[in-house]
């Protein structure tokens, strides 16, 4: 329910606002300045290598905590693959509608990037560990940004649908102790 809310409502929002911030109309934001097949196919390559790299800062052994505290959240979901996918595509979607269609106009790809991984918790100034996978993340959103104004919406949709299913199926199926799970929940 969270994902198709976060689809209906920040992908809404920002359907709503990219007229008005970009001064286009829709059907131009979404045709973008390359065309589809190119931005699919961007979007593919950015998406993977990233998510690949995401998750092999996560497997460093400072991230052990993080990683053990994530997986503890995503493991017992018992999310199955069509599950990945449909959370993915709702954030992906209504994510980027919202912060890199309507957001990015008024603070600037950077700015953006920041306030975007800061909402999901990866900047933390009590946990340094996650804060060092939070940089990267602010690095990849910051492309994703970037790669809104020089190709258009659709390659940071496809990078971000399938970081998203990478790395939750990766957690899904991270191999932490339950003991592990269990002392962080009780922390």
């Amino acid at each position: 329910m969270l994902a198709l809310a976060t689809l209906i409502v920040f992908g809404g929002l920002g359907i709503l606002i990219i007229p008005y911030v970009r001064k286009v109309d829709l059907t131009e934001f979404f045709s973008g300045a390359e065309k589809y097949w190119l931005q699919v196919t961007i979007g593919i390559i950015f998406g993977v290598i990233t998510a690949k790299a995401g998750w092999q800062i996560v497997e460093l052994p400072m991230l052990q905590k993080t990683k053990t505290f994530f997986s503890g959240l995503i493991r017992p979901l018992n999310l199955d693959t069509t599950q990945i996918i449909f959370i993915s595509v709702c954030a992906g979607v209504g994510e980027e509608l919202f912060f890199r269609g309507a957001i990015q106009p008024m603070l600037g790809v950077w700015m953006t990037a920041i306030l975007f991984v800061l909402l999901h918790g990866y900047l933390n100034p009590f946990n340094m560990s996650l804060t060092m996978y939070g940089i990267y993340m602010v690095l990849v959103i910051g492309v994703l940004g970037l790669m809104t104004e020089h190709f258009g919406i659709l390659t940071a949709i496809v990078a971000h649908t399938l970081i998203d299913i990478i790395l939750l199926r990766e957690l899904s199926l991270a191999q932490v102790s339950d003991e592990n799970i269990n002392d962080k929940k009780n922390t």
